[in-house]
């Protein structure tokens, strides 16, 4: 592994601004599953004392608390308390992180917002209007600091509910019941994004032998280019994928009887496209070119 800085220096600007349009879309994928700042800033603290203890170890001894926390900036009590959290934890699944779970969970768990068959009720928008079986009784139950008109816009936004005829707020129970395969597509979405993120890693801090990654991109192209070469894409990528898949099938009936250690690997493609800003400059096509 490369030598890191001194937990103190101040990074390169070009890698903050780097990092900070990797963050992007996971900000607003956090965010349009109601993962909050407070929530994330704990969970970058377990990643900052997992990753320091397993890949910033001195030989084979593990890190101390001490060591970890000097690294990583992580206060040393957390440092311990994340610690062991993290054996706790292991295997299980994530708490529900949002106020929008919490309500629905209520919602759908408390007999008080039931029908009498057992189906989520209509509830008056206002307490005025329906006392205890409100939305607004509902939300304030959960947290009263947040209006409930405030939950009722975004929810009417996201779809989470919608207004009947008697301008009712009805739940709509699909909205929080994943997509069929989402917890598979959630899957891959962190296996797929975290292999090519590593194997950048990999590549920036120096190591060797490099990996594959490399991209083509251009600007300022019409609709009918970016579908054309949307097609052209998927076409030859899903050769690409057949080809080593079929090679990486062939070769593991050899591979039964090897003792050597074993190692996984991940080949991707993706494609992305959207509208250049408007108030950027035109400027001449250009193309990535290979570059170990």
């Amino acid at each position: 592994m490369a030598p890191i800085e001194t937990p103190h220096a101040s990074p390169s600007p070009v890698l903050v601004e780097a990092l900070r349009k990797v963050l992007r879309p996971l900000v607003r994928l956090m965010v349009s599953h109601g993962i909050t700042l407070p929530y994330l800033i704990e969970m970058l603290k377990s990643l900052m004392v997992e990753v320091v203890d397993k890949d910033f170890r001195i030989g084979a001894k593990p890190a101390t608390d001490s060591r970890i926390s000097l690294l990583s900036g992580v206060h040393r009590k957390d440092v311990n308390r994340l610690r062991r959290e993290e054996l706790e934890l292991q295997e299980k699944p994530p708490a529900a992180v949002s106020l929008g779970a919490q309500l629905v969970a209520q919602w759908l768990g408390n007999a008080l917002y039931a029908d009498d068959e057992g189906k989520p009720r209509r509830l008056p928008r206002y307490v005025s209007e329906g006392g205890a079986v409100s939305f607004e009784a509902l939300v304030s139950s959960i947290n009263s600091d947040i209006r409930s008109r405030v939950v009722l816009d975004e929810w009417l936004r996201l779809g989470v509910v919608h207004l009947d005829d008697d301008r009712m707020v009805c739940l709509n129970t699909q909205a929080f019941i994943p997509a069929k395969g989402f917890d598979e597509k959630a899957f891959y979405f962190g296996h797929n994004l975290h292999d090519h993120a590593a194997a950048a890693t990999h590549n920036l801090l120096g190591n060797s032998p490099p990996f594959l990654d490399r991209s083509v991109h251009y600007k300022n192209l019409d609709m009918a280019t970016i579908a054309q070469l949307a097609a052209q894409s998927e076409k030859l990528g899903m050769q690409a994928l057949l080809a080593v898949n079929k090679s990486a099938i062939e070769s593991e009936p050899a591979l039964q009887s090897n003792e050597s250690t074993r190692h996984r690997m991940t080949f991707g493609i993706y494609f992305y496209a959207e509208p250049c800003e408007e108030d950027q400059a035109p400027v001449p096509q250009t193309k990535e070119l290979p570059n170990d």
